[in-house]
């Protein structure tokens, strides 16, 4: 039993050494920073623009087949939060998503695909948390995956998303941006 116990510790500190390099930046936002009314969703009585931020990212393990983003907003007041932006299948030789690769004609990696958002549909939807609401937190994790291709398509939502992504991580960049009004 206490070999089982030492596997499993050495091989959760092993994967995190591993990721300890893989980071998450932004052109458009610094790390806990606001979200300008460029990123902020038009509509549910949000008046903006709508575009995704830049991403970039540097340190992909060496093991990652391809890569996987989730934005999701914890403080969303439905009990279980909110995804506001799934894109799976990026290919792990690429380094960032320009601004506006979340909108329908955004220039994605080839093979990317962009899943269903709680918006319900793909493609990214930017922050719009309730009028006197405390900032809420929006969370963009890429995920490097084990796997060439998640099995999923535009309509796969984003919780069936993370169960993939759950059993296929070779480790995560995290970047937090907030907003609120």
């Amino acid at each position: 039993m206490r070999r089982i116990a030492a596997a499993l510790a050495f091989a959760v500190v092993a994967t995190a050494a591993q990721a300890a390099g893989f980071q998450l930046t932004s052109s458009t936002f610094k790390p806990g920073a606001m979200l300008t009314n460029a990123q902020v969703y038009k509509g549910f009585g949000c008046e903006g623009d709508n575009i995704s931020p830049q991403l970039s990212w540097s340190g992909v393990p060496k093991d990652a087949k391809s890569l996987a983003l989730m934005v999701y907003d914890p403080d969303a007041p439905t009990g279980s939060g909110f995804w506001h932006w799934v894109v799976v299948n990026i290919p792990p030789t690429t380094t960032e998503l320009p601004e506006g690769a979340g909108s329908a004609d955004g220039k994605l990696p080839e093979g990317a695909l962009q899943t269903r958002t709680d918006f319900g549909a793909p493609g990214y939807g930017g922050p719009c948390p309730p009028k006197g609401d405390e900032p809420h937190r929006y969370i963009f994790t890429l995920y490097a995956i084990k796997t060439d291709k998640l099995d999923v398509d535009a309509n796969t939502s984003a919780a069936v998303v993370g169960f993939m992504i759950h059993f296929n991580n070779a480790g995560k960049a995290v970047l937090t941006g907030k907003y609120g009004r």
